[in-house]
């Protein structure tokens, strides 16, 4: 039985997560979703032009799977109000963004780098917000209570 007078745990499913975050997850997505439809329809674009070779082809269409799946379960986590989860996909997002600008600033495509950048500390701090502490605290990713 509980004691009335004790202090009642929230289920963290029911603690709304801020509108802030959900439209950073909202725009992320159609960031990715756009890339996915871009790799799949004009996959040339992602070659700033050149002629589309059956490499290419390939990994745009790779590029599809992944973005699409991507944007598929941020969104998903998104409604279904999976706190950690979402917060553990926006990081993964996050890394994957910083990787790229590393290749982007290894290139030379310096007009890329702002944008990612941006994108890339949104997604963290909004998983900071969603974990509830700083994400590069172990504790952070451990399940509650299994300490």
């Amino acid at each position: 039985m509980t004691n009335p007078s004790e202090p009642q745990a929230t289920p963290q499913a029911i603690v709304p997560i801020p509108l802030w975050v959900s439209i950073i997850v909202i725009l992320g997505a159609l960031l990715s979703i756009t890339g996915a439809v871009i790799s799949k329809v004009e996959p040339a674009l992602l070659t700033n032009g050149s002629p589309t070779t059956a490499a290419v082809q390939v990994y745009a269409d790779y590029m599809f799977a992944r973005s699409l799946s991507l944007t598929v379960m941020l969104l998903f986590l998104l409604a279904v109000r999976a706190r950690r989860m979402l917060a553990g996909f926006m990081v993964l997002i996050a890394v994957i963004q910083i990787v790229d600008i590393g290749d982007d600033l290894a290139r030379g495509a310096f007009l890329l780098v702002p944008g990612l950048l941006v994108f890339a500390v949104l997604f963290l701090i909004g998983a900071w917000r969603l974990f509830g502490q700083a994400i590069w605290r172990i504790d952070t990713w451990r399940d509650p209570g299994s300490h």
